[in-house]
């Protein structure tokens, strides 16, 4: 557990100076150190009031709220300025006198002025942090004075402060700029220290503002603690999530209009800095983005969540595994938090073991589809998923380390598996003692007490909830699907972060599953960002051990090894703690207002702004958030060995090559999160920002004129070619370009890829295919990268120019890759291949000049294509397929065609 220090290094020092009596006078400011306001800004408060006075009638309903802040802060600036020789501090009754009077028709000064400090009044919060110095300091007879630049007066003060976190206040002195006619930076300092009679070194000062509160008294030889709200990382966030930061810039979003952000900005500032000093770099991303990205969120998730259950009165949340451990904790500080009778517990439950658990084992089309959820495992290994000897199956003997990479080896699996009552009888033992299993576990946890015995009379289903991160509700389908073939009376809910498009199997199943940020693919921004890069959520959340793989008989929980290095382990533990300690703070703000805190469980701005951080987070990393997480490794979990980092080895080297487009075009297997790719290179990274805010259409990184596409076909040991696979070509920001296209067919010779999809010269830097060839179970890395590579392939209606370029005279000119022959097999069974190229477009109408020819190259191409055909002829049928080969080449030269 990483530790947290109470209102950060600094305010320590202070409580060490105070209990050594070390100083006789401890000096505050107000705004933003003693009180802190609800608000991004201090001036996003007055879009707030702007909106109050419309609903009391006080203001015309054209004034929106960002027109009165503008008004607001306008008039604030003309009070100032028009002082003259009076000084440039003001009261706010000389504010609201530089208001355009008729706007607010008759109402009195007095009632206007009223109505901005109630609602500074319920804006502001006391800093627990600082209400602990104070209480600190009048244990050790340590004088507390205020000292603040402020246009309230004397009485305003008074009411703002009247607090019971803070105690009596009759005894503080407070030194305002308004009463003494200056300012902090400007000659109120030498006023307090004259009236107070004391040197400065006896006075230690704790407040926000670097010149006014920490250069200015420092000079003076006060002691001082710059109380910093914002540092430059935090503000770098914000920007991210387009919240502005300028003191008077443009107007905030997703404020409510009883409680502005929810004290979110503020709180996620003092929670980042609430951790120590970390030995590395790495753990301090970590602790930010726990504390200030994921800490928020998920405390509103799991305020939703417990709020769901208090309202529904149910009584037990069931969190499943493996990020139930901390979800679980979540939910049931929030639930204590608010004094709701909620408690949460985890559950070890997993998309594997509760998809074999509902599993159909007559179905052939569903054996079929539990099959390839995996990804790519071998026959042995999906035999073994389902607790099958090879033996047991002796028409699959042949093909046990053959990868189940297409559908027609999984046709294959599937239909060996459910051909035979015996096999099928097999399956449905293994399906049957995997159910049991597992409900034995839910027994043994509490999760279906109260269910209904199989055959009793029905007197109502018990409910067991789930709260999980969501997506695409798998889990609670399958588990309800499997409840239900046992015969158990247990209807299965689900609350979740987010669900997506797929979510809607569970709905067309008749089962509740809530939304917290986005709920069946709505909203469409949140639903689609979250589902398409949840990996980072998952891994940050997940506990520190394997994942499930099924039960042993008496129902404990079997787990598979874990990949994770102590190095990740403990960036994540340091973002889990960065998550509880900004859960932690929010309590104490719930705690301390006694049921006056707001909660984030409605639909609205709160939700909205959590929406905000989360997608902004996902959408556009730091560079420091790729460097750390970008080595996070991730498991296939679904039976397969398989682990993979977040940031793919073999993505690395095309990032040069790559438009935001492409990153949109990638897919889950190719990247769990696009973005980090672009967070690693400091063009294409300012670029996919760009986007992310909405400054620019991704189209103004496209070449101008028709899209044209790199076109792949594969031709099959019948001789046939397939319809084409198509990927956009787009020329990025270093004039390069990138393509990825993956397939997959039993028995592929050869592929053909129209490279540019246009008459083009292209400059082939590498073409890499990775592939599943001949049955193998590792997967084979064919690269043509030189010279001698591309001599001797076929190119049609395009040439070799020598080197890596070709030119292409038309759309579907192609160049021909032999990539069983180049593996060595056969056939290949699927294949991802990438090609990374420059290319320079020619006219569509074939007029334009021709490159000229390598002679050289030309003639180098044509005989290793020639050497290359006599070898597979002389493989294929002996020295007589070379004399037929030989003398077909004599026939055409002599212009005999038979």
């Amino acid at each position: 557990m990483t530790k947290q220090v109470t209102g950060g290094p600094l305010l320590e020092d202070v409580h060490r100076v105070i209990a050594d009596r070390a100083c006789s006078v401890l000096s505050l400011d107000i705004f933003d150190t003693v009180l802190w306001r609800r608000v991004p800004r201090p001036a996003d408060a007055f879009a707030l009031l702007g909106s109050r006075l419309r609903d009391a009638g006080l203001c015309p309903p054209w004034v929106t709220d960002a027109t009165f802040r503008r008004m607001r802060i306008a008039a604030e600036d003309a009070a100032r300025r028009g002082r003259d020789a009076l000084g440039t501090e003001v009261s706010l009754f000389d504010i609201w006198r530089a208001m355009p009077a008729g706007i607010f028709g008759s109402a009195p000064l007095e009632q206007l002025v009223g109505a901005e400090l109630r609602l500074e009044r319920e804006l502001t919060a006391v800093d627990l942090d600082v209400a602990a110095l104070v209480q600190a300091a009048r244990k050790q007879d340590v004088q507390v004075v205020l000292v603040s630049d402020t246009y309230f007066t004397e009485d305003q003060l008074a009411h703002l402060l009247d607090r019971p976190e803070l105690g009596p206040m009759e005894d503080v002195r407070i030194f305002r700029s308004n009463q003494h006619g200056t300012a902090k930076a400007t000659g109120l300092w030498e006023i307090v220290l004259r009236d107070l009679g004391r040197s400065p070194e006896q006075v230690v000062h704790v407040g926000d503002h670097e010149i006014a509160d920490h250069e200015v008294p420092s000079a003076l030889r006060v002691r001082t603690v710059h109380y910093s709200r914002f540092d430059e990382p935090y503000l770098e966030v914000l920007k991210r999530e387009r919240e502005p930061v300028a003191p008077f810039g443009d107007h905030a979003p997703d404020l409510d209009d009883r409680h502005g952000d929810f004290g979110l900005t503020s709180l996620r500032a003092k929670a980042v800095r609430a951790g120590v000093p970390f030995t590395t770099s790495a753990l301090d991303v970590a602790w930010r983005y726990g504390a200030g990205v994921l800490g928020p969120v998920l405390t509103g998730f799991a305020e939703w969540a417990a709020g769901k259950a208090h309202e529904a009165g149910v009584r037990r949340l069931w969190c499943s595994m493996r990020e139930g451990e901390l979800l679980s904790r979540l939910i049931n500080e929030a639930a204590r938090a608010r004094g709701w009778d909620v408690e949460a517990r985890p559950i070890w439950l997993s998309r594997f073991v509760t998809s074999l658990a509902g599993l159909d084992p007559h179905d052939t089309d569903a054996v079929h589809a539990f099959i390839r959820t995996g990804y790519r495992l071998s026959v042995r290994q999906a035999l073994a998923v389902l607790e099958l000897q090879p033996g047991d199956v002796p028409s699959l003997a042949a093909e046990l380390d053959t990868v189940i990479d297409n559908g027609d080896i999984a046709d294959r699996v599937a239909r060996a598996l459910t051909e035979t009552p015996h096999l099928c009888n097999r399956l449905a033992v293994t399906v049957t003692t995997a159910r049991e299993r597992m409900i034995k576990s839910l027994r043994k946890a509490g999760a279906l007490d109260g269910a209904a015995a199989p055959g009793a009379p029905d007197g109502g289903d018990a409910e067991l909830t789930l709260v999980d991160l969501g997506w695409g509700g798998t889990i609670q389908l399958q588990l309800a699907k499997a409840l239900e073939i046992a015969r158990i009376g247990v209807r299965v809910s689900g609350l979740y972060l987010a669900t997506g498009t797929r979510a809607e199997r569970v709905y067309l199943a008749g089962l509740r599953a809530e939304g917290y940020l986005a709920q069946a693919g709505h909203p469409e921004h949140v639903a689609a960002t979250v589902t398409r890069s949840p990996e980072i959520v998952e891994q940050c959340v997940s506990a520190l051990c394997g994942s499930l793989l099924g039960f042993t008989e008496d129902g404990e929980p079997v787990l598979g090894e874990t990949s994770d290095t102590p190095t990740q382990n403990a960036e994540r533990r340091t973002v889990q703690d960065g998550v509880l300690a900004f859960q932690h703070l929010w309590n104490r703000y719930v705690a301390a207002a006694d049921g006056g805190w707001p909660d984030l469980t409605r639909p609205g701005p709160g939700r909205d702004r959590l929406a905000r951080i989360l997608v902004t987070a996902l959408r556009s990393p730091t560079a420091d958030e790729a460097a750390v997480f970008g080595n996070w490794t991730h498991e296939d979990n679904f039976g397969s060995s398989l682990v993979t980092t977040l940031m793919p080895a073999d993505l690395k080297p095309v990032v040069p090559y790559l438009s935001p487009g492409d990153l949109d075009d990638l897919g889950m297997r190719d990247s769990f999160w696009p973005a980090l790719i672009a967070a690693s290179d400091t063009g294409l990274g300012a670029m996919a920002r760009a986007i992310a805010d909405d400054a620019i259409g991704p189209e103004a990184f496209d070449p101008a004129g028709e899209p044209y596409e790199t076109r792949l076909r594969y031709r099959t040991a019948d001789d046939q070619w397939h319809d084409p696979i198509r990927r956009r070509v787009r020329i990025n920001h270093n004039g390069l370009s990138f393509a990825r296209i993956a397939f997959e067919h039993h028995d592929t010779v050869d592929i053909s890829l129209a490279i540019p999809g246009r008459p083009a010269i292209v400059r082939v830097d590498w073409i890499e295919a990775v592939v599943i060839a001949g049955g193998r179970r590792r997967e084979r890395v064919l690269r043509w990268d030189r010279p001698e590579d591309f001599v001797g392939l076929h190119y049609a209606d395009c040439r070799y120019l020598g080197g890596s370029l070709m030119e292409f005279d038309t759309s579907y000119a192609a160049v021909w890759l032999p990539l069983a022959r180049r593996a060595g097999t056969p056939t290949v069974s699927s294949a991802q291949v990438t090609i990374a190229f420059a290319m320079l477009p020619q006219s569509m109408t074939g007029m334009a000049p021709r490159m000229p020819v390598d002679r050289r190259a030309e003639r180098a191409a044509r005989a290793a294509r020639l050497s290359e055909r006599l070898r597979a002829e002389y493989r294929t049928a002996g020295v007589k397929g070379v004399a037929a080969g030989a003398g077909r080449v004599a026939r055409r030269k002599l212009g005999d065609t038979r």
